[in-house]
C-alpha cells in the first residue's frame, strides 16, 4: 500500500497539479528535461478568461458552446469558464511575467470565435513558455514534489479489482515498477501522429494507449483539431502563426492574390475547422496559402509578435515584407480518456488532465486559447479530489506487471496513414484502411492509437468540428453527441471489416 501520487507529464496540466497538491508527497514523471518536452512551451496563443469591463464568463461559455459544434458539455463549460479569472490571478500570483496596458491592467487579445477581447498573454506570443517557466521554478521551490526527467512510464499497472496501483517506468535501460494510491495522466496529445503538426514529435498519444490498454473508456477521439496556419518553411514539427495574428487583421491570400475567406461568415476569424478547411481546399487545387500581415501588422511585427518574426526570419523570410506561407497542422486532440466534473477516469485511482483527457469543454471543435486554462482549472479540481480521499485504501499487490512493448511499426508509415485517412478531409475507405494497417500491429502503441481514432471517426457517419467527412459531410441530429470507445470495441470493429481482418490474420 501506498498514498504515493505519480503525475506523468511535465506540461501545464502535470505541474499544475502537482503544485495544487502540495504539501501532499507527488512524483513527477517528465519524459524529457522540464522546459524541453512540452507542448504547453509552444503555446503562443494565450489563456481565455472573462476579465474584460465588457465581458463575462457566461458570454465565454456561450462562445465555447458554439464552437464545441453541439456535443460540448454545458455544465463543464460553465465550471471552466467561471474558474478561468481565478486560474489567472493564480498565475500572476506566481510571477507569471503578463503582459499589461499603459494602465497597468491585463492586456487582452482576440482570437476566433471569442465575442469579447479576453485572451491573455505573456512576452506577447511566447505565452507557453512563460507561464512554463513559472510553473517549474515553483514547482523546483515545493519540497513535496519529487520530479523524475527523462523517464517513460509505459503502461499502468492494475491490481485484482481492477484500480489503478501504479505504473511501469523506464529510465536509460531501466524499467520499474513504482507503486501509487493515486495516477494522473497529463501526457499530452497526439499531433507527432501527424507528417504535418504543430506539437512536439514526441506527442504520440502514449497516456491514450497507457489507458486504453487497461481498460478505460476514452471519448470523443475522432475530433481532431489542424491548426489552420502553420507556417509552411518545410520544418518538423512546423512553428505556429499564431491566430492572435488574424485577431489583429491579418488576412488570408492564395497564389493569385484573392482573399479566399472573405465570403466566409467570422472571414479568418471563422472557427478553426472552418478555416482550416478552406486552407486545405486550395492547397488541393494547386495552391498556396499566405496569411497577409503588412497592412495590418507591417513594422510592428518584431514588437506585438517576436516568436512569428524570430521563426520566420530563421527560415529566410520577413512578415514585415512578405506574407507568411501557411497550410493546416494537427494541433490539438479535443478527445482523450473520458474524465467526470473532477478528472476522474473510468478506472478506479486514475485521474486526467490537459489535452489526454475528454472534460466535454471542448466538444467537437476547441475555442482559441481553451486549452491551457482547461488545464489550470482541472488540475486544481483533480489535485482537491485526491486530497480528499484515502488513495492508499484498496491497493493490491499486482497480478501481473505489464510486459514492454516492441516498438515495430514505422513511425513515418503510421504518419503518412494518418495525414492521408484522419487528416482534415476523411472517408470512409481512406479510414478502413487506416484500421487494416494499424490493427495489423497490435503490440505497437503508436499504431494503437491510430487505430483508436480511426475506429471511432470511422463510426461517426456524419461531419461535426474537427471530423469532416466527404462522404458524409453534412451535420447529422441523431449524432449531437459524445461517443465513447475502449479497446476493445476498437478491435471489433477492425474484425467486422473484411479488409482489417484478413490483414489482422496474416500478422
Amino acid at each position: 500500500m501506498t498514498d504515493r501520487v505519480i503525475i506523468i507529464g511535465g506540461g501545464i496540466a502535470g505541474l499544475a497539479t502537482a503544485l495544487r497538491l502540495a504539501p501532499l508527497p507527488v512524483t513527477l514523471i517528465a519524459g524529457a528535461k522540464l522546459a524541453t518536452g512540452a507542448a504547453t512551451a509552444w503555446a503562443q496563443g494565450g489563456v481565455a478568461a472573462a476579465i474584460g469591463a465588457d465581458d463575462d464568463p457566461a458570454l465565454h461559455a456561450a462562445d465555447t458552446l458554439t464552437a464545441g459544434a453541439g456535443i460540448a458539455d454545458a455544465a463543464i463549460a460553465r465550471a471552466v469558464t467561471a474558474e478561468a479569472p481565478h486560474a489567472i490571478a493564480w498565475l500572476d500570483a506566481l510571477g507569471t511575467p503578463f503582459d499589461r496596458d499603459t494602465s497597468g491592467k491585463l492586456a487582452l487579445g482576440l482570437e476566433a470565435a471569442h465575442g469579447r477581447r479576453r485572451i491573455v498573454h505573456a512576452n506577447g506570443d511566447a505565452t507557453g513558455g512563460a507561464i512554463l517557466a513559472t510553473l517549474i521554478a515553483a514547482a523546483r521551490a515545493t519540497s513535496s514534489i519529487d520530479v523524475i526527467e527523462d523517464a517513460r512510464a509505459d503502461a499502468l499497472v492494475c491490481d485484482r479489482d481492477g484500480a489503478t496501483a501504479g505504473i511501469m517506468a523506464r529510465r536509460g535501460a531501466h524499467r520499474d515498477y513504482l507503486a501509487a494510491g493515486a495516477v494522473v495522466l497529463a501526457t499530452g496529445g497526439i499531433g507527432g501522429l501527424y507528417p504535418h503538426t504543430t506539437n512536439p514529435l514526441s506527442a504520440i498519444g502514449a497516456g491514450l494507449a497507457m489507458a486504453a490498454r487497461a481498460g478505460a473508456v476514452l471519448r470523443d477521439i475522432e475530433f481532431v483539431q489542424f491548426h489552420p496556419t502553420a507556417i509552411d518553411l518545410g520544418r518538423d514539427p512546423m512553428p505556429l502563426a499564431t491566430e492572435a495574428l488574424r485577431g489583429e487583421g491579418a488576412v488570408l491570400m492564395n497564389g493569385a492574390g484573392e482573399r479566399f475567406m472573405r465570403a466566409v461568415p467570422g472571414a479568418e476569424l471563422a472557427p478553426r475547422d472552418i478555416v482550416a478547411r478552406a486552407i486545405w481546399r486550395e492547397l488541393q487545387r494547386g495552391e498556396r496559402a499566405y496569411l497577409d500581415g503588412r497592412a495590418s501588422i507591417g513594422a510592428d511585427f518584431p514588437r506585438r509578435f517576436p516568436s512569428v518574426t524570430r521563426l520566420c526570419r530563421d527560415a529566410g523570410l520577413d512578415p514585415v515584407m512578405t506574407p507568411i506561407p501557411v497550410r493546416p497542422a494537427a494541433h490539438y486532440h479535443m478527445g482523450g480518456v473520458k474524465v467526470d466534473a473532477r478528472g476522474r477516469a473510468s478506472i478506479a485511482n486514475l485521474w486526467a488532465c490537459g489535452e489526454v483527457a475528454a472534460t466535454g469543454l471542448h466538444g467537437a471543435n476547441r475555442l482559441a486559447s481553451n486549452s491551457l486554462v482547461e488545464a489550470l482549472a482541472f488540475a486544481k479540481w483533480i489535485a482537491a479530489d485526491i486530497a480528499a480521499r484515502d488513495t492508499s485504501r484498496g491497493v493490491a499487490r499486482p497480478v501481473v506487471l505489464p510486459r514492454p512493448l516492441p516498438a515495430t511499426a514505422s513511425r513515418a508509415a503510421i504518419r503518412a496513414r494518418m495525414e492521408q485517412s484522419l487528416g482534415v478531409i476523411r472517408d470512409a475507405a481512406g479510414m478502413e484502411e487506416a484500421i487494416a494497417d494499424f490493427a495489423g500491429q497490435p503490440d505497437d502503441d503508436v499504431a494503437l492509437v491510430g487505430l483508436l481514432i480511426a475506429a471511432a471517426a470511422w463510426r461517426r457517419t456524419e461531419s461535426r468540428g474537427g471530423h469532416f467527412r466527404a462522404d458524409y459531410p453534412i451535420a447529422k441530429p441523431d449524432w449531437a453527441r459524445s461517443s465513447e470507445i475502449t479497446l476493445a470495441q476498437a478491435h471489433a470493429i477492425a474484425a467486422d471489416l473484411p479488409g482489417a481482418t484478413r490483414k489482422t490474420r496474416r500478422q
